[in-house]
């Protein structure tokens, strides 16, 4: 059980998700470093999580596709608070491109652009900070996923095969970092309330972000190996995985 979060980089942090995981933080006392592109809207942020919370955040601007800038991007952000011992605690990663299938199918470029950011970008962060927080023993990754990557669907499995690459990458990760006392944890969202999931189809259960946040922060504090979220989601996918090949592609999934 972690019993306080202190330090913590939140990538991703315009995001609805990632805006409520940092305001979260912030309000259970952890200081924050907002990372993103767009840094006009993170300060908005880091000065509405101050007012709501009493908690300094910070800003550090952050590009997923800049892999060669990522070394120099965490140096930034362990070094946010000035006159502090650098270093970061913790990182969670919340990046997301869904392309329609359809398109992605037809243009690779969309599925490449979704391989580079859920996927490689997330490998590259933890590439970088892993070392520094084994290094110190102790510490957390967590990265945001998806219930997609469980089992691949006609309907989206350009997407899911993105987010399952990246299931099995934290598992190994995970392994890694134990005897060094680093924590890892993957996060399994359902369909949330979120921009990215406004008008498309087959959209049900819709989770609200605050929902999200309050069980990211409960599986980094439990050092949770998985977190499906809300949890119902966990039951829903065990049905997916184990349903027959046969039924399974008679579906309209």
């Amino acid at each position: 059980m972690r019993s306080r979060i202190e330090r913590v980089a939140v990538v991703g942090a315009t995001s609805s998700i990632g805006r409520a995981i940092a305001t979260r933080l912030a309000r259970d006392g952890a200081r924050v470093v907002l990372c993103g592109r767009r840094v006009a809207e993170l300060e908005l942020i880091a000065k509405d999580i101050a007012i709501r919370t009493g908690s300094d955040a910070r800003v550090v601007r952050y590009e997923a596709l800049a892999f060669d800038e990522h070394a120099e991007f965490v140096r930034r952000a362990e070094r946010a608070f000035p006159g502090e011992e650098p270093g970061l605690e913790g990182l969670v990663v919340v990046v997301g491109e869904m392309a329609e299938q359809a398109d992605a199918e037809a243009d690779f470029a969309l599925a490449r652009r979704m391989i580079d950011v859920n996927y490689a970008s997330v490998v590259s962060l933890c590439e970088e900070l892993a070392p520094r927080l084994a290094a110190n023993r102790g510490g957390f990754l967590c990265a945001v996923g998806s219930v997609a990557g469980d089992r691949g669907r006609q309907s989206n499995y350009l997407y899911g095969s993105t987010k399952a690459a990246l299931a099995t990458y934290v598992d190994g990760l995970r392994v890694r970092l134990a005897k060094a006392g680093v924590g890892v944890t993957l996060v399994k969202p359902g369909f949330v309330d979120t921009p990215m999931t406004w008008g498309r189809p087959g959209v049900f259960l819709a989770a609200k972000p605050s929902v999200v946040a309050r069980d990211v922060v409960r599986g980094i504090r439990r050092n949770r190996r998985v977190v499906y979220t809300p949890w119902f989601w966990r039951w829903i996918l065990l049905a997916v995985r184990l349903a027959p090949d046969a039924l399974f592609r008679r579906l309209a999934l």
